[in-house]
């Protein structure tokens, strides 16, 4: 699937009249995975990339660099379409329009660029906003940073939780005059913030997470919801798993009697081992 399928099929996603969950990808691995389960689209979040990549906790610290290759080895690895969350952008708008190109060449099916202040200032114990200014000239470079007009980018505020609901609907309708394909929210705690959301814009919305009580697809569906996160659980059970199994053979436990191992044919599956046989067969002459 080239990059332009792959941004088409979240664009139909944007554009259809029912919510889905993403699933959680931040390597090869994770996204063939995700893929072969049918998830019809990957989230790499910014705080599964930087564990991923840097085994650091999400402040802002890893780079474009990092985050466009780890994106690259994806879009090799696995066609499922995946949303990036691009942070701040890097920088400035002028980091913003780079970051949106990196991410493109990476194969990127669309990306965030929120109005959060990073990295977080000093001295100061809570998040931050940049003005509504800046938010709309960020917004603005990204859009112009776009070579391909099928990657979705997306404006985020996360101003429900950080200023108010109020600042949180005048900034998304900011950024969807300036012409962008959706608005991500998070630090929506209620069913009324998001109705008073929906009513007050018209794109599509992707939540960045959610309580309980508005888990029901059916609700978000009709509050123009097409995307809700669920947040990174792969990666922490990943982690887990590494560290169980390490602890058990550090313990004495003998390889032949790990738990929790996958079977040949899920390794098989995950490695494509039946399209790389081929390719041994048909291009270097092995095999039967």
């Amino acid at each position: 699937m080239t990059f332009r399928s792959r941004r088409e099929a979240l664009r139909a996603i944007l554009a259809g009249d029912r919510c889905v969950h993403p699933g959680s990808v931040y390597d090869a691995i994770s996204i063939r995975i995700a893929e072969d389960l049918g998830f019809p689209l990957g989230m790499f979040g910014g705080s599964a990339a930087a564990l991923a990549v840097l085994g650091d906790p999400d402040i802002a610290l890893i780079t474009l660099t990092e985050l466009a290759e780890q994106m690259r080895r994806m879009s090799r690895a696995a066609a499922l379409p995946v949303l990036v969350d691009a942070d701040h952008g890097y920088g400035n708008a002028m980091n913003v329009r780079r970051t949106v190109q990196e991410l493109e060449a990476a194969g990127a099916a669309g990306l965030t660029i929120e109005d959060t202040l990073l990295p977080q200032a000093y001295g100061a114990a809570k998040p931050q906003l940049i003005s509504l200014d800046e938010g709309v000239g960020k917004v603005r470079a990204a859009l112009d940073g776009r070579g391909d007009p099928s990657l979705v980018i997306l404006g985020r505020t996360g101003a429900t939780a950080i200023s108010s609901l109020d600042d949180a609907m005048a900034r998304a309708r900011a950024y969807e005059a300036c012409g962008v394909d959706g608005l991500f929210f998070t630090g929506i705690t209620a069913r009324g913030q998001l109705d008073a959301i929906a009513a007050a814009t018209t794109l599509p919305i992707v939540l960045g997470g959610a309580p309980e009580e508005m888990s029901d697809l059916g609700y978000l569906s009709s509050r123009r919801v097409r995307i809700a996160l669920q947040g990174h659980a792969p990666i922490a059970a990943a982690m887990q798993a590494v560290y169980d199994t390490l602890k058990a053979l550090r313990d004495g436990t003998s390889p032949k009697q790990l738990k929790g191992l996958p079977s040949a044919e899920l390794t098989a599956r995950v490695m494509r081992e039946a399209d790389v046989k081929k390719r041994l067969r048909d291009f270097l002459g092995l095999g039967s």
